[in-house]
């Protein structure tokens, strides 16, 4: 078990963390959730000493990270993938932290395997992808088969696949008793992988629940209703019943109604009484990502401005008429036109023999507009035929050339 007491770092006149208290049980997947610059690194590595708190103190088992005997035999932790010597070969690179924890090399092609990177266990790990990189770091985390293991973003650069290995492993490895803690920013893969929540924002504890009890109390679920479109007075006779008997409604873009303060037997009821017809009654849970987004929206230190572009577009030349809008666009389900016409035009009459051939005049534009000087050009828009693959080059006789995909 890992817990944490009063744990507050400053680096000069800066606090990273303040007075942070919590505790990662075993048996169970525990997110480490927060913004940018909340603290998040900075708790991780003053769990593994390599910080030392300002004032407070944080254990794993009841010791301090540097007095626990042998840790890498109790404690593995994935902090920063690329902190790999990167001309050493995967395997040495995990035999040398092996022989430095009297850890058996035969669990290095363990690892190696458990990570699927045993096909590529002989190169060098500075051609590896931001993917295989992940791995061999799971790998090092996992060579001494700890107790407690630590993941800062451990998904980051892998593909669907491993990031489906990866929820499936913590998972795995918290159903063995063992205390897994996970940082991470996506919200959609923590909802999918944790049990337990610990949110901070500046430093400081925010939240320390379950999933379940996190998401209860950082929103609201809602029921979505929908009549008819082609008889909006139903919506309004539906919409005034129910916030006469309680209910709070919210119009959508679609025309759908969004419903809370209500359950939905008691909508169906309603409508039935007020005999209006319905085409959805569906219930909506918010997202891990939705009530996270409401808990840390006053803790968020980078935000992003409007895109204010006075004076940066080219002006137009004389005689050119700005650009008609385009009836919908920006609408919920609108998407762009198929493009012009390209190639001249496609059903000119024959000429008659004798007579000179006239230049190609442009096709129009469908918004009214001649089309511009490229419109001779090819479709960009029109499927291609797959160019004939190049020669493949003669392999260097060294072994750096660039590693593929470990699976």
């Amino acid at each position: 078990m890992i817990e944490a007491v009063g744990l507050t770092k400053r680096y000069g006149d800066k606090t990273a963390v303040y007075n942070l208290s919590f505790q990662v049980r075993p048996g169970a997947v525990t997110g480490f959730l927060g913004p940018n610059g909340s603290g998040k690194s900075t708790t991780m590595r003053m769990i593994l000493g390599l910080d030392n708190p300002t004032t407070g103190q944080v254990t794993i088992g009841g010791y301090p990270y540097r007095k626990l005997p042998n840790a890498p035999r109790q404690v593995g932790a994935l902090l920063d993938a690329k902190a790999v010597h990167g001309g050493r070969h995967a395997r040495n690179h995990l035999l040398c932290l092996a022989q430095l924890s009297g850890i058996p090399a035969r669990r290095v092609d363990e690892v190696l395997g458990v990570v699927g990177l045993q096909d590529v266990a002989k190169k060098r790990s500075k051609g590896f992808s931001l993917g295989m990189g992940q791995r061999l770091g799971i790998a090092a985390a996992l060579l001494g088969d700890p107790q407690v293991l630590l993941f800062d973003e451990p998904v980051n650069g892998l593909d669907p696949e491993g990031i489906l290995w990866v929820r499936n492993l913590m998972k795995a490895l918290a159903a063995e008793g063992r205390t897994v803690f996970v940082s991470s920013h996506l919200m959609s893969e923590m909802a999918l992988t944790a049990d337990h929540l610990i949110v901070i924002g500046r430093g400081q504890l925010l939240a320390d629940m379950s999933i379940k009890d996190f998401i209860s109390a950082n929103s609201a679920d809602f029921a979505r209703v929908r009549t008819p479109d082609t008889e909006p007075q139903l919506r309004e006779k539906l919409s005034s019943a129910l916030t006469e008997a309680g209910g709070h409604v919210l119009p959508e873009q679609d025309g759908g109604l969004r419903v809370t303060g209500l359950p939905l037997p008691r909508i169906s009821d309603i409508a039935h009484d007020t005999d209006v017809r319905l085409w959805e009654l569906s219930p909506h849970q918010a997202s891990l990502e939705e009530a996270y987004m409401r808990m840390t929206q006053g803790a968020v230190d980078y935000r992003s401005t409007i895109d204010q572009k006075a004076g940066l577009q080219q002006p137009m030349p004389p005689g050119a008429q700005p650009p008609m809008p385009v009836p919908g666009q920006g609408q919920p389900g609108w998407y762009a036109p198929p493009p012009p016409q390209q190639g001249g035009q496609p059903f000119a009459p024959p000429v008659p023999q004798g007579q000179p051939v006239q230049p190609m005049q442009p096709p129009a534009s469908p918004y009214g507009a001649p089309a511009g000087p490229g419109a001779g050009a090819p479709n960009p828009y029109a499927a291609q035929a797959p160019a004939a693959p190049p020669a493949a080059p003669a392999a260097p006789a060294s072994d750096l050339t660039k590693p593929e995909d470990a699976r």
